[in-house]
């Protein structure tokens, strides 16, 4: 049972980690390099914003990557806890850090919950944002039983589901399924920035989709990618060849030339169905076939109450949404709420919302 932690970084991470962990009982002690974070998240109830009395059962180190070995070596001659976690994004660079520094590795174990948001710092925070998600733990070669078995309680109580890698192997995995992603995201937003409004206000869910991740906190993805920089740029280098070869097919396509324009949508059907298959490893509800899901779409006005009416109608019918997505018009006083659900349910559901009988598989 963890009864004390200390939790140093009152970001959106730190805090909903405190915020969980004040949930369930334990005593948390807040600090920050800015003073009024860990007051704001203490007001939010994620704990005490001031310094535990003596050595806690768990240290959270809730900073940047490259502040984690300085921040971990200044706790332990403290002896401020007597395990230590982090929560950073990249761990083989702080890894070396680490061990350069001489901290001890013995009470160490490193973490990085698979959660977040585009919004940063406390007000962000909310206790449940580790639910269901993955929460890679990075031991290092000699972490003690104790360190293990304090650091999984965190993860318990938070509700994330463990997942232990090597240093280098989470940095590579980090780099394909986020920090390239952010990237990719962040090129495609950059080109709506001179865009004509006119073209802006066209924008659908889709756009929405691919460019939600491109408004976080640059300075934040700043640090994060310099701590990751050459897998990152190893996964974007083969993203260019791909995206020079969709160019040199989409050229293609404008050539008079039938074998031309032929081997150009071959080119691009190929690169399509590549992108088909790697959706489909996406992970999805736990045990759920691949693919198994079809989505049921619902209009509704823009009034209180509406969302809720689609709800209660879902579980009168006796279906569980595997995921929801909204799509709002602008300007509009409609909206179009996407619903996934089992295949075998989707007929129902429609039925019971008394829609056409369309559905659309996604």
């Amino acid at each position: 049972m963890l009864r004390t932690v200390a939790v140093i970084g009152a970001g959106l991470i730190g805090t909903s980690i405190a915020q969980s962990l004040s949930a369930g009982g334990a005593t948390v002690y807040l600090t920050d390099r800015e003073p009024m974070a860990a007051l704001t998240a203490a007001a939010l109830g994620a704990g005490l914003a001031t310094q535990p009395p003596g050595p806690v059962d768990l240290a959270v180190l809730a900073v940047p990557p490259a502040d984690i070995a300085p921040t971990l070596k200044d706790a332990q001659l403290r002896g401020l806890a007597r395990a230590y976690t982090d929560v950073g994004s990249v761990k083989a660079q702080a890894f070396q850090a680490i061990e350069r520094l001489g901290c001890d590795t013995r009470t160490y174990l490193g973490g990085h919950p698979m959660a977040g948001g585009e919004r940063s710092g406390p007000l962000a925070a909310r206790p449940d944002l580790f639910e269901g998600r993955v929460w890679a733990l990075v031991p290092t070669t000699d972490t003690s039983q104790n360190t293990w078995d304090t650091v999984r309680a965190l993860v318990d109580l938070c509700g994330g589901v463990p997942l232990v890698m090597d240093p280098d192997g989470h940095d590579r995995a980090v780099a394909l399924v986020s920090h390239a992603p952010h990237l990719v995201a962040s090129l495609m937003a950059a080109r709506l920035e001179h865009a004509a409004d006119r073209e802006v206000s066209m924008a659908g869910q889709g756009l929405r989709d691919v460019t939600r991740i491109a408004a976080g906190d640059p300075a934040l993805w700043l640090d994060i990618l310099s701590a990751n920089a050459g897998t990152v740029a190893d996964i974007l280098d083969d993203l260019a060849d791909d995206l020079d070869r969709t160019i040199l097919a989409l050229r293609g396509l404008t050539d008079s030339n039938k074998a031309a324009d032929a081997e150009a949508a071959e080119a691009l059907t190929a690169l399509l169905t590549r992108g088909c298959a790697g959706h489909s490893r996406i992970p999805h509800k736990r045990d759920a076939p691949q693919g198994s899901y079809v989505t049921v779409s619902v209009l509704i006005g823009d009034q209180p109450g509406e969302l809720a009416r689609v709800f209660t109608d879902v579980g009168a019918a006796g279906v569980n949404i595997e995921d929801v997505f909204i799509d709002h018009a602008p300007g509009q006083v409609t909206g179009l709420v996407e619903l996934l659900v089992t295949a075998d349910a989707a007929p129902r559901l429609t039925r019971a919302l008394r829609m056409p009988s369309t559905i659309l598989t996604r």
